[in-house]
């Protein structure tokens, strides 16, 4: 949300990040899809990628496996990703998702996206 629906602004999740961390909290994942770190194109655009790079190699950002087939983009569901690991560590997840469909999946995860899912919204920077 930090690129206003216009952009995907990796600044923004390095802002997260920083946020959080500002605050004590050092056991900080994020997911991103692999295909973010391949060459923007006009209709998807990007910026600051090296920022995904930067965080990868500080062992904070965690690319989701991507692969072609037959020419086309197949992603795994990065969201299982997300609510799997949260449940798992005890974490919170940071995300304006609902997550509807995994509530459903696993009473488990229900309470816990209840109870552990962190909406939020950015003001310019902040």
């Amino acid at each position: 949300s930090h690129g206003n629906k216009e952009v995907f602004s990796c600044r923004g999740i390095l802002l997260a990040v920083q946020w959080f961390w500002d605050r004590g909290h050092k056991d900080i994942t994020v997911f991103v899809p692999s295909w973010r770190k391949e060459q923007p194109r006009p209709d998807v655009l990007i910026t600051d990628q090296h920022i995904l790079r930067d965080l990868e190699k500080k062992k904070i950002l965690v690319f989701t496996p991507s692969r072609r087939v037959g020419g086309k983009r197949v992603v795994c569901y990065d969201d299982r990703f997300i609510v799997k690991l949260a449940h798992e560590s005890d974490g919170i997840v940071v995300s304006n998702d609902t997550y509807r469909d995994l509530q459903n999946e696993r009473p488990e995860w229900k309470k816990f996206i209840e109870e552990r899912l962190l909406m939020y919204s950015f003001v310019n920077d902040k």
